[in-house]
């Protein structure tokens, strides 16, 4: 399984960027998709999932400013990012968990800058 990240860029506070993960290659049945990010000098952390059934989870610092989304059809995975802050400020990597298999795209990375 492939996944192909974008929609990174600068913003600045207050503003709004919209994150897409496409997945492609020996896909059966994806079960979760996440999005993670990395800030420098810090660990990787798990920002919000979303389930094949439609559940989704958020790390507290982004609930009500963050929307991940699905679709299923296209193995396609959002993240639309509302009010950004500085503290928003990494590299975004989507996940996806199938089986026992977990894969990782490349990092897409947003900086909210004035």
């Amino acid at each position: 399984v492939q996944l192909q990240a974008s929609g990174g860029g600068l913003v600045q506070p207050g503003g709004s960027l919209r994150l897409s993960c496409a997945a492609s290659g020996s896909i059966v049945s994806i079960n979760a998709m996440s999005w993670y990010r990395q800030a420098p000098g810090k660990q990787r952390e798990l920002v919000a999932t979303a389930t094949r059934g439609g559940t989704t989870t958020y790390v507290h610092s982004v609930k009500g400013r963050f929307t991940i989304s699905r679709d299923n059809a296209e193995n396609t995975v959002y993240l639309q990012m509302n009010r950004l802050v500085p503290e928003d400020t990494a590299a975004y990597y989507c996940n996806a968990r199938q089986g026992f298999g977990v894969y990782w795209g490349q990092g897409t990375q947003v900086t909210v800058s004035s």
